[in-house]
């Protein structure tokens, strides 16, 4: 088996869908800006919220409005982060699993590292030995600093270990940092595009995420 698994977060653990798109959408309430609905949110996430809501701010619109808008955002989601959010059916138990088999499990998101911290501690308690969002001076994904921070810390074997996620940023971060990568169809890709993304494997329930890694 994979000694060691590091999960993304949104779209692979949690679907943090609706919440992201409450906040975007007050932000860019805040400064009279249209709207955004889920599949738009969906299509933006995965680079970080900074990202996030510069796609979702119309071209054009002058900076100041911008930080604005992403202020608003930030203050929002740091207090509404976790109304509609929740595990993806299966995956809890699919973690406690894996941990049980002896595999040293982590977490690395391009999302703010204190958010990532609490929704793993309300929605996997205990589960992840190693779990970071974004840092100051270190490099979001696909930049595979925080992945190889996290094999560190697990002191796994930097030539052995997987990458699980949802999205074209996990699998530029899997191929940056040199491991395999196992996709997850139920994330905010979906398998259509995650095939024409090239992914490979690809799974669709969490059962097949778990045999995918104890193959290894």
């Amino acid at each position: 088996m994979y000694p060691t698994a590091i999960f993304d977060l949104d779209g692979t653990l949690l679907d943090t869908l609706g919440d992201l798109q409450a906040a975007v959408n007050h932000g860019l309430a805040s400064q009279g800006l249209p709207s955004r609905g889920l599949a738009e949110v969906r299509a933006a996430v995965g680079n970080g919220v900074r990202r996030l809501v510069e796609r979702s701010i119309p071209e054009g619109t002058p900076a100041p409005v911008l930080e604005a808008a992403f202020a608003d955002f930030r203050a929002t989601y740091a207090t509404h982060y976790a109304e509609l959010t929740h595990p993806y059916p299966g995956m809890v138990d699919l973690v406690r699993s894996l941990g049980e088999q002896g595999v040293a499990l982590a977490v690395v998101s391009n999302k703010s590292d204190d958010v990532v911290r609490e929704l793993i501690d309300r929605y996997y308690p205990g589960l992840f030995s190693f779990v970071s969002g974004e840092r100051a001076g270190v490099a979001r994904k696909p930049d595979p600093a925080l992945v190889r921070l996290a094999v560190e810390a697990l002191h796994g074997d930097p030539a052995n270990y997987v990458y699980v996620g949802d999205s074209e940023v996990d699998l530029a971060t899997a191929r940056a940092a040199g491991c395999p990568c196992i996709a997850c169809s139920w994330g905010f890709r979906g398998r259509e595009r995650l095939e024409e993304l090239g992914a490979s494997p690809i799974v669709d329930a969490p059962r097949e995420l778990e045999a995918a890694i104890l193959a290894g």
